[in-house]
Formats: structure tokens, C-alpha cells, sequence
């Protein structure tokens, strides 16, 4: 696998810490051992986040392309869009970004705090859109693109969780190298891998990553779409891709792509009772913070799978967090009173 040919603009601290979560695991009954990847807090870039990882390998190609302004797209409490916005910031670009309505929620401050805010205060051109909840390619993100051309500028795209882009799952084919060196220095391997998907790059270059390491199928992508079968596509799309960048040297089977379609509930970006326990589950046990779109989610996928039995005992799962936690705000009032 060559991972290495793809140059690397850095954004991050460097390799983010494995943390034991032995609270969380007492409260979990103790029969199997959770530890969490902090990829939520792998840089000082506006809190940091996974798609900063994926951003590493898309910068070098954004400037080398001569452009001036990155566009990008996500929902009104995107954490995509923030990390675009602390990228353009950090490298000196101007940034536009569609924040579509992707979310049935109407909190009274939802378009003003969190993530938007953030992104505002970066100096991005942060538009609302009325479009709802989609993964593919936007029209109004290419309205956005057209827009920059029109008053002189030259944009570069970036999709939404730069997961459709050509070098949007290389971020993640590096996490996977990444845990090797760590279980080395650890001296034990982890049995499982918990990650959430939507736009899929994440997930994707995982099992692309772990598939070189022959354990593809213990990564468990806990969908948060509600969209499964698009989700589902989309990540095939981007592992097939992306092995074929990196020289895997040979095809990812379907076996190896496990996505547990359990957890999305009521929709995307609408937090069930069950992701709210598992929130408050994980704050108070671990003082690890999770939001209600993506980590809270994968958060409750992990602890309903452990209380099924699903993981045997003895088993060491590594969580990873993706970060998101700005996006709380937007959500006041369900933990208003904790």
C-alpha cells in the first residue's frame, strides 16, 4: 500500500491519543474493555475534528490548483463547514459555504451558535440554504462554486465531508496506519473499531486502511443517515476509489463494509432518547463529550451492542471520536437540565 506518495499539508497535532475509558466500561458491566480514538481533539483549529484529517491530503491539491477561495457544503451545524472555514483561515484562502437546512430541528438559536457561529467568525461567507437533507453533489454547492467565478475569484470545491472528493479517504487509510503503531507500542490489538458514517470518506478509508492490515470487516460504521442504502453506495465508491489510489492490491469484498443501519433514528441531526442517555452516559462517566448528530449516535450504537453481547468477552473496542461537540449548542434544550 503507498500511502505515501500523497503529499500532506499539516493541520493536525500529529498522531491523536488512544485513551482507556475504564468508567464507561464499569458502567458497561466490565466484561469488555472501551477505549476511545481523540481524533476530536487532534488539533487547535477551531476544535478540531475528523475532517481536519481529511483536509491534510485535499490542501496541497487546493493549492496547487491556484485558487483563492474554498466552497464548501453541510447542514447548518456542519462541523464539515467549520473545518473548511479553519483551513482557509490557516492557509490564507477566502472560503464560501452552503449550510443547506438538512435538519428537522428548530431550536431558536440552531442557525446562530456552534458550529455556524464559529464558521462566521473565521471570515467564511457562510450561506443559508433552504435544501434539504442529501449526501451527493448539490446544486446550490455548484451555484456557490459559479458565484466565486462570476465576481473574478478561482474556487475549489470541496464536497460535503470531503467524502466524495478524489482524496477525501486518504485522511482515514492513514488513521488505520496510525492505530498499527500504536497497538505496537500498547502491545495488544483492538477486536473491533466503532465509527460513525453519513458522508462516508471516514468509514471508507478505515476499511481501506485496515484492509491492508487483513480486519477490514471489525470496523463497525454506525449509520446516523437514515439514508442507509445511499450511504451504503457512497462508501463502496469511495473504499473502491480509494484502494485503487493507495495500490491495495486487491478488491474490497462487500463482507468487509459493516454498516449497522439500528441507530439513526428519528432522522439525521434528531437525537432519539436513547442517543441523549448515551450522551449523558458518556459525560458522566468519562467527561467525554458527544453531539447529538454523529458521536452521540455512535456512542449509542456502542453501548446497545455491548449490553446485546454483541462484542465476546475480554474484547477491546477503540472508539473513534470524531469530534462535533460545538454542535450542542444548537441543542440547548434537551440537556438544559443535564
Amino acid at each position: 500500500m503507498k500511502l505515501e506518495q500523497f503529499e500532506r499539508y499539516p493541520l493536525t497535532f500529529g498522531p491523536t491519543p488512544i485513551e482507556h475509558l475504564p468508567r464507561l466500561t464499569d458502567a458497561l458491566g466490565g466484561k469488555v474493555q472501551i477505549y476511545a480514538k481523540r481524533e476530536d481533539c487532534n488539533s487547535g483549529l477551531a476544535f478540531g475534528g475528523n475532517k481536519l484529517r481529511k483536509l491534510e491530503y485535499i490542501v496541497p491539491d487546493a493549492i496547487a490548483s491556484g485558487a483563492d477561495t474554498l466552497v464548501s457544503i453541510g447542514g447548518v451545524q456542519s462541523n464539515h463547514t467549520r473545518m473548511v472555514a479553519a483551513t482557509a483561515a490557516k492557509i490564507g484562502m477566502k472560503c464560501v459555504v452552503v449550510q443547506e437546512k438538512w435538519v428537522p430541528h428548530f431550536d431558536a438559536v440552531y442557525d446562530r451558535v456552534g458550529n455556524i457561529l464559529l464558521t462566521r467568525l473565521m471570515g467564511a461567507d457562510s450561506r443559508l440554504v433552504e435544501d434539504g437533507f442529501d449526501i451527493g453533489i448539490r446544486k446550490s454547492w455548484e451555484d456557490a462554486m459559479q458565484s466565486v467565478r462570476d465576481a473574478g475569484g478561482t474556487p475549489y470545491g470541496i464536497p460535503a465531508g470531503a467524502s466524495v472528493h478524489k482524496y477525501g479517504g486518504l485522511g482515514y487509510v492513514h488513521f488505520a496506519e496510525e492505530v498499527r503503531a500504536q497497538e505496537a507500542e500498547l502491545g495488544f490489538k483492538f477486536d473491533y473499531v466503532i465509527v460513525c458514517v453519513v458522508t462516508g470518506s471516514t468509514q471508507a478509508g478505515m476499511i481501506v486502511g485496515f484492509a491492508a492490515q487483513d480486519r477490514a470487516d471489525r470496523v463497525i460504521g454506525i449509520d446516523a443517515s437514515g439514508t442507509l442504502e445511499q450511504t451504503r453506495d457512497q462508501v463502496r465508491r469511495i473504499v473502491d476509489n480509494t484502494s485503487e489510489l493507495v495500490e491495495l492490491g486487491r478488491p474490497v469484498s462487500e463482507e468487509e463494509i459493516v454498516i449497522n443501519p439500528d441507530y439513526a433514528y428519528p432522522a439525521y441531526g434528531v437525537p432519539s432518547e436513547e442517543t441523549n442517555d448515551a450522551i449523558r452516559l458518556a459525560a458522566k462517566t468519562e467527561a467525554m463529550i458527544t453531539d447529538p448528530v454523529y458521536e452521540g449516535k455512535s456512542m449509542q450504537g456502542m453501548i446497545d451492542l455491548v449490553g446485546k453481547g454483541r462484542f465476546p468477552e475480554g474484547s477491546r473496542i477503540l472508539y473513534a471520536h470524531l469530534g462535533g461537540a460545538p454542535a450542542l449548542n444548537g441543542y440547548s434544550y434537551y440537556y438544559k437540565d443535564g
